[in-house]
């Protein structure tokens, strides 16, 4: 069964652009990208659309759809009501190249920032040893298909454009964390979270936790447990007085 869908997909560039509203065909068991690539064939062969795989393991695809942050690919049309008006827009926290590509060059900096995994020394690739039970949470985390999406709906970045500098948001927060509870990793990563990328500003919304295609508890397993790390280094008056009677028998 198919009907004619109504759209509004945003156009234009850096320097401003408008929504556009298209009427196309819309067949049983589409997504929203099938049917932005039938307006590409049919109406506006100039629409630029970032996607790879078609099958939510990419994370190219990232918009969003009547306001929310969505793989365009993985927004089943089923969802939606005939008489529905769709719109569609680039992400909102990252800078418009053209039409529904953004420019997400922020998020490669900021994994940039975040030291790699750091093994004990004088162990070579071969030789880990570990229990499944002691890296299942982290294990997690590597589900991430970097699809920027908590990115994009982090307020923090989203709604003050200054934080960027120093917030590096819940993926790389949670990347942090992946290798802070990583059982072979020796770097200590809890002073850096706080300090260098901004984990402070995070007030568990859980708005990344909500956006997740991944279904990765981002909140819940990675920001609150690297929260309570630093609470607990910086905060605990035990940890305090033990480091205080170290520092005083050095």
């Amino acid at each position: 069964m198919s009907y004619k869908g109504r759209f509004r997909v945003w156009r234009g560039d850096a320097s401003g652009g408008a929504l556009a509203d298209f009427e196309v065909e819309v067949n049983e068991g589409e997504v929203v990208l099938d049917v932005l690539h039938r307006i590409q064939a049919t109406q506006a062969p100039d629409l630029a659309v970032r996607w790879n795989c078609k099958a939510g393991k990419c994370g190219s695809c990232s918009a969003e759809i009547d306001g929310r942050p969505r793989l365009l690919c993985m927004t089943r049309m089923s969802v939606f009501d005939p008489g529905d008006v769709v719109t569609v827009t680039p992400m909102r926290t990252f800078p418009v190249l053209r039409d529904l590509v953004t420019d997400v060059s922020f998020n490669y900096a900021k994994a940039r920032e975040v030291p790699s995994f750091t093994p004990p020394a004088g162990l070579a690739p071969g030789e880990y040893r570990m229990a499944q039970v002691d890296v299942e949470r982290s294990q997690e985390f590597r589900k991430c298909i970097e699809c920027f999406l908590c990115q994009d709906t982090c307020h923090v970045v989203r709604d003050h454009d200054e934080n960027k500098g120093a917030f590096a948001g819940p993926r790389f927060l949670m990347r942090v964390a992946e290798l802070e509870m990583h059982p072979l990793d020796v770097a200590d990563r809890v002073p850096a979270a706080q300090d260098e990328h901004g984990l402070g500003r995070c007030n568990i919304t859980k708005c990344c936790t909500e956006v997740c295609p991944e279904g990765i508890k981002i909140t819940d397993n990675a920001l609150i447990p690297m929260k309570e790390r630093v609470a607990d280094r910086r905060y605990d008056p035990l940890v305090w007085l033990g480091r205080t009677i170290t520092r005083r028998r050095d």
